[in-house]
């Protein structure tokens, strides 16, 4: 057994780049690049939270989240985020990258809707489900990352596994201005759609109470490219690197090569061999 481990490696190793590495770093990237979006467009939306939810009469100025309600807010993510890793981190070594991968990604698809929709009589209630969706939002991240750079080196052969992490990674700074964008975007459209004075002018009409949609369409935006990429995640098959060393499956890793790795045949008939000498014997 781990002398076949070890002739899958070296074929995975081996292998020509084809264009199934490039497919495989687009569904791994997309996840870094929900990931960033997730983690960083809080930022974007905090001053008009506290504008909406925390305005005081009278004041000079609008209102802003007080101290400790956005350190949770921008924060309680990043606490998430170190629990899934922990956790799915040990998931995916027991059970596969593959079905993990969807787990993961199903998490943060439901909990950037749930941000979204997050509700509450007072200001300090809509905080709370915000950071509760927020919280398990980056437990789903947590795995999310991690498995994505996983999968992706488990993919590529020796010769370009660097150059393609780094391209993995790189879509995190293509998330992070994507959250620009749409802020952007979805600002300008209503500040065009609902036209309001000056905070100087006056303090209550020009927050129009169409401004509360605003940081909800940015923070449910985030679940589009999860959804968008959670079919072909699930038509990627497990990589051979786990199934051959740690579920010692050998046959099955050369099987589902096979299907994506045209240049891989002669591992396939390698492991034909294999199988019969091991029933033969």
């Amino acid at each position: 057994m781990a002398r076949k481990g070890k002739e899958v490696l070296n074929a995975l190793d081996a292998a020509k780049t084809q264009m199934y590495h490039f497919t495989a770093i687009v569904i791994a990237g997309m996840g870094f690049f929900t990931d960033a979006y997730d983690l960083f467009s809080i930022s974007l939306v905090t001053k008009l939270l506290g504008r909406i939810y925390y305005h005081v009469d009278g004041s000079k100025k609008p209102g802003t989240l007080p101290p400790n309600v956005a350190a949770a807010v921008n924060g309680v993510a990043f606490c998430g985020t170190l629990a899934g890793q922990l956790f799915f981190g040990w998931l995916g070594d027991k059970l596969g990258r593959k079905k993990v991968y969807g787990i993961t990604l199903m998490v943060m698809v439901l909990c950037s809707l749930g941000s979204g929709l997050s509700f509450g009589h007072s200001s300090n209630g809509v905080m709370a489900t915000l950071c509760f969706f927020r919280f398990w939002l980056g437990f789903g991240i947590g795995g999310d990352y991690p498995l994505s750079a996983t999968i992706m080196s488990e993919y590529a052969n020796k010769k370009t596994r660097g150059a393609f992490i780094a391209a993995v990674f790189a879509m995190q700074g293509f998330g992070i201005l994507a959250g620009g964008i749409v802020s952007l975007i979805v600002s300008s459209a209503f500040d065009h759609a609902f036209d309001a004075p000056t905070y100087e002018v006056d303090p209550v009409g020009s927050t129009v109470p169409q401004a509360d949609y605003v940081w909800r369409i940015v923070l449910m935006f985030g679940a589009i490219p999860a959804l968008l990429t959670y079919y072909w995640r699930m038509k990627m098959p497990e990589t051979a690197r786990y199934t051959a060393i740690v579920a010692r499956n050998t046959k099955q890793a050369a099987a589902d090569m096979s299907k994506v790795f045209s240049k891989l045949i002669i591992l396939v008939k390698m492991f034909i061999f294999f199988s019969i000498y091991v029933f033969e014997a």
